[in-house]
């Protein structure tokens, strides 16, 4: 079974020969990544980006935070700059890609369409606007719907067997909006791209954390297969895994925010079992990996290395089982 194989039946629930996973360096992956150069949805540490959003740095970490914000007006609609995602220079090396990888599992990286929403507006005004400008965010999120199916049609052209963007849409214990108002103006959306990936022969991913409980049944609805989930913690994992273990595939890391960054490396190896216990299915449903910016997060090389051993220890048949 070559391991493009092993994940395609870890999402399908038909079987993996064994579980597969996404680690750094020595420890393996299963998985291959490509995306357009540049994204629309890149976040720079500083600097500007395609839409004219100003970012900087916030120290330690590889991420940065938007400090202009190109449309904070409506007016400036009209003068928005929408990257042309047609640009066939996005695309360079897609032909060969495929080739490149050999049989890796290979992820093509789309654009987000809450997060990139709330980089041109504020994330203040953004949430205005499910309520005093819902037509006008209308137009800029079907705007990025319209941008994620071009880049489909031309990942799935160069082989790509999963689709992923980001969209954290939780805070520590609810949604960041009203999931009637998520229901409304997002689900629909959602479900325009998850059923182009489909019809393209890719399995949909979403990276979201924070409390999404309450969108997760809606999720996989609309065609979701595989939910990117750094944080279980602040949700459960008895929870998520009573609630959509076997309906949905978990591809996460060890808690990044409680037991990777504050317990020791015995409790961080007893997660690693909870989570396959709880998340995973003997058929599938599992994909440890880990979080890309461990300093970032506070993890130690210790804790990350503990992590990684103990995930390459775990089996299928481990999936699904009580403690013993």
């Amino acid at each position: 079974m070559t391991s493009r194989e092993c994940v395609r039946r870890a999402i399908t629930f038909t079987g993996p020969e064994w579980l597969p996973h996404d680690l750094p360096g020595d420890f393996g992956s299963d998985f291959a990544f490509l995306g357009m150069s540049p994204s629309p949805d890149a976040r720079p540490s500083s600097g500007g980006d395609e839409w004219g959003a100003a970012w900087e740095n916030l120290g330690p970490t590889q991420l940065g935070e938007v400090k202009h914000y190109p449309l904070a007006d409506w007016a400036d609609f009209g003068r928005l700059r929408i990257p042309d995602i047609r640009d066939p220079a996005r695309y360079a090396g897609f032909a060969e890609a495929r080739a490149k990888v050999g049989d890796k599992f290979l992820m093509g990286f789309g654009i987000s369409i809450y997060e990139r929403i709330h980089f041109l507006r504020g994330l203040e005004n953004t949430w205005a606007d499910i309520y005093t400008a819902p037509e006008e965010l209308g137009r800029l999120v079907d705007i990025l719907v319209d941008m994620n199916l071009y880049a489909i049609g031309q990942f799935a052209k160069a082989g790509a067997d999963g689709y992923i963007f980001p969209d954290d849409w939780g805070l520590q214990d609810r949604l960041m909006i009203s999931p009637a108002k998520w229901r409304e103006i997002w689900k629909p959306r959602y479900a325009r791209i998850y059923a182009a990936a489909h019809a393209a022969g890719m399995h949909t991913f979403l990276h979201s954390c924070g409390y999404i409980v309450d969108i997760l049944d809606d999720l996989i609805e609309v065609g979701l297969d595989v939910i990117h989930m750094d944080q279980q913690e602040n949700m459960g994992l008895e929870r998520l895994g009573r609630r959509f273990g076997g309906c949905l595939t978990f591809y996460s890391p060890v808690d990044i925010q409680c037991t990777m960054a504050r317990g020791d490396l015995d409790e961080i190896r007893a997660y690693c079992h909870a989570m396959a216990r709880h998340l995973g299915r003997r058929e599938g449903g599992f994909i440890p990996r880990w979080y890309t910016d461990p300093k970032g997060a506070g993890h130690t090389p210790e804790a990350l290395a503990a992590m990684c051993v103990e995930f390459l220890t775990l089996t299928p048949a481990m999936c699904g089982q009580p403690a013993s």
